[in-house]
């Protein structure tokens, strides 16, 4: 599995559908793309959702960010990302 950030910007369409039943079916959406939830984050300043996911690959970090975002009108733009751990250890080869 590999880690996954995900960073969410509101559109007014998605303010509308806001609900615990909508953070349902992203959990469960994230789930059908063989995913899990790390953690998930409301914020505030340039971005509004911070995801952090592990899921098989890119190509389901694709499917998810885009699924999410015809599910919810969330533009999300994702990121992979590595332990400060593993950087270290890829970063020792060079």
């Amino acid at each position: 599995m590999a880690t996954f950030i995900l960073f969410g910007k509101y559109s007014a369409a998605a303010l509308q559908g806001m609900s615990p039943a909508r953070t349902q079916q992203i959990t469960n959406t994230i789930k059908k793309f063989g995913g899990q939830v790390q953690g998930m984050y409301a914020t505030l300043g340039d971005q509004d959702l911070v995801f952090i996911l592990n899921l098989p690959g890119i190509e389901q970090a694709m499917q998810v960010s885009v699924a999410l975002n015809k599910m919810t009108g969330i533009a999300f733009s994702t990121a992979p990302a590595v332990t400060a751990a593993e950087f270290d250890q890829i970063m020792a080869g060079i």
